[in-house]
């Protein structure tokens, strides 16, 4: 913790397809409909609904309201002698007395709720343009509002109004540290351009739009659905850099979707040059504020985490690397995977330890082993480590030859253009027909593209478990991508627990236990921090000495593979 202040800040940063940012449709209440004479809603049998949906809203003014004694729990008048009295009584006419006058009188409480007190839940009132009810995300003519929060400022501010802990507790976040928020890739964006309180630029030109999958990337409703780019990555390394390494904070939160964190979590455990600690939370199936949503309380048990000063080495280091944590377990980022749509969905491949702490409701936090895996500070691949320059490799008059490519940036971030173009290609059995060109079609051309298009490239095979064998003319095709200064990895299919044998590698990269997607992470880091293999004048004929100087390449990039 910095000395500066008592309570931790912690930096809440805003991914992208963020299902612990979505909110579930508004939908007009019926007691907006009984007043607009709309449809009311009902359930399959033609009932109408018993209650209306109640949605966290600010009030405009302030408001006196009577809530009736022993209401808040069917047990509650049982133990009356327990209680104090009420604030008064409420006539069958609505009269406020202090004292009781007829049998009818009610004891209530009277309180008075005032619009800074924060958000309460409330009907929604709201209608479409043409007057009709909302009864989704879209429009009756197909437009559709966002339902992804544009960062995590409100997501916070309803977990601390609207949750409450065990033994009753509230303010389950605000009361455990000091947040900032960021949006970077983020779910939600404002197509209109920043509200004014967001704007560095004030009075400095047009205000901007945003624009989706450029600036802002949702997956709900599928019309808006978009994906961040190969490039986006360079813009998210260089921004969490930038927050991690400003001295303001003493951790921080990746918010991001449960099927795609798992490979940002590895990427930036990799390359920011950070000695803090970092928790990427998800919500695994449903969206903040349903049944069953798992987001609110991972991000309760991520502060928890965070503050706890758990993951802290000797020195004040964080010893375990960036972490993701879901139904009380932690995992570390190079070992975790979404397996299933579920809480508690997440699990550890490779089969060799993964999970490093715990976490349970009541109780602390826990670590349960520590990682020998480098990471971000002490990372080969850090982006401290990243030189400027590398070599990439293009086709120039029918032969691959090297060139240089700029990696990064004047003020020394990541350069959108340079990220690496790497593939994965997995083998099956029975998908042999015999014929080489059939066979081996899909990487040869691509070899042809990267070479064309993509001077930093590479394959990632994923085959036999836990050998990384394949086929011997894809065996052919891949030796002509290593020697075209591509370097190839080879990794088991499935959690494999074994390891790819290192002495079965020719011209290959040996990926441990790591899964495919992992294995391309570390791999497209690789090819930044060292560039392309050097290439054979001719791949189909190379000579020993290009052989050799491409297996130095290689055992340079083993080492990596063997520590990270």
């Amino acid at each position: 913790m910095t000395q500066d202040h008592v309570r931790p800040r912690i930096a809440v940063i805003a991914g992208p397809s963020a299902t612990i940012l979505n909110s579930a449709p508004l939908i007009t209440s019926n007691k907006a409909r009984r007043r607009l004479g709309l449809p009311l809603l009902c359930d399959d049998s033609g009932r109408v609904h018993r209650f209306d949906q109640l949605r966290l809203q600010r009030l405009a003014q302030p408001v006196t309201v009577y809530v009736e004694q022993f209401s808040a729990h069917p047990l509650e008048a049982d133990a009356a002698e327990l209680y104090g009295p009420p604030d008064g009584y409420l006539s069958v006419t609505g009269e406020f007395r202090p004292e009781p006058v007829e049998p009818t009188d009610r004891p209530v409480y009277r309180i008075e709720l005032q619009p800074e007190d924060g958000l309460y839940p409330l009907p929604y009132m709201a209608v479409q343009a043409d007057g009709s009810a909302w009864e989704g995300d879209a429009t009756s003519t197909g437009e559709s509002r966002q339902p992804f929060f544009p960062d995590g400022s409100r997501l916070f501010e309803e977990i601390d109004r609207l949750g409450w802990g065990e033994n009753g507790e509230s303010n389950l976040l605000g009361s455990v540290a000091d947040y900032d928020f960021y949006r970077v890739a983020p779910s939600g964006g404002y197509t209109n351009g920043l509200p004014a309180e967001q704007r560095t630029d004030v009075g400095k030109g047009d205000i901007i739009p945003e624009q989706r999958g450029e600036d802002y990337f949702p997956y709900r409703p599928r019309t808006l659905r978009s994906y961040p780019a190969r490039r986006h990555l360079a813009d998210i390394t260089n921004r969490v850099t930038e927050i991690l390494c400003s001295g303001s904070y003493d951790g921080a939160l990746w918010l991001e979707g449960s099927p795609s964190i798992e490979e940002t979590i590895y990427w930036l455990n990799l390359l920011i040059d950070t000695e803090l600690p970092l928790v990427a939370c998800a919500s695994t199936e449903y969206p903040h504020g349903c049944l069953g949503a798992s987001g609110d309380r991972n991000l309760v048990h991520a502060v928890r985490y965070l503050s706890s000063g758990i993951w802290a080495d000797a020195a004040g280091s964080d010893r375990l690397g960036f972490v993701l944590l879901d139904a009380g377990r932690i995992f570390t980022a190079r070992d975790v995977q979404k397996l299933d749509a579920r809480p508690g969905g997440y699990g550890s491949t490779g089969g060799h330890g993964g999970i490093v702490a715990t976490i349970g409701d009541p109780g602390v936090p826990v670590v349960t082993n520590i990682p020998v895996w480098r990471h971000t500070g002490g990372s080969e691949v850090r982006l401290s480590r990243i030189p400027v320059q590398v070599d990439g490799t293009v086709e120039r008059n029918g032969h691959p030859v090297r060139i240089p490519v700029m990696v990064r940036d004047a003020d020394g971030g990541l350069r959108g253009d340079a990220i690496p173009h790497v593939v994965v290609v997995k083998h099956v059995r029975y998908g042999i027909s015999g014929d080489f060109d059939d066979d081996v079609a899909e990487i040869m051309t691509r070899i042809g593209l990267n070479l064309r298009n993509h001077p930093l490239a590479g394959f990632v095979v994923e085959a036999t478990a836990p050998y990384g064998a394949t086929a011997s003319v894809e065996d052919h095709a891949l030796r002509i991508a290593a020697l075209s200064g591509m370097p190839v990895v080879r990794v088991g299919r499935g959690g494999t627990e074994g390891w790819v044998p290192q002495a079965r590698m020719r011209l290959a990269v040996a990926g441990a236990n790591l899964s495919a997607t992992k294995a391309r992470i570390l791999l497209m880091a690789c090819l930044l921090r060292f560039g392309a293999w050097p290439a054979a004048l001719d791949p189909e004929h190379p000579t020993s000495e290009e052989v050799a100087a491409i297996e130095t390449a290689a055992a340079r990039y083993q080492e990596v593979f063997d520590s990270h």
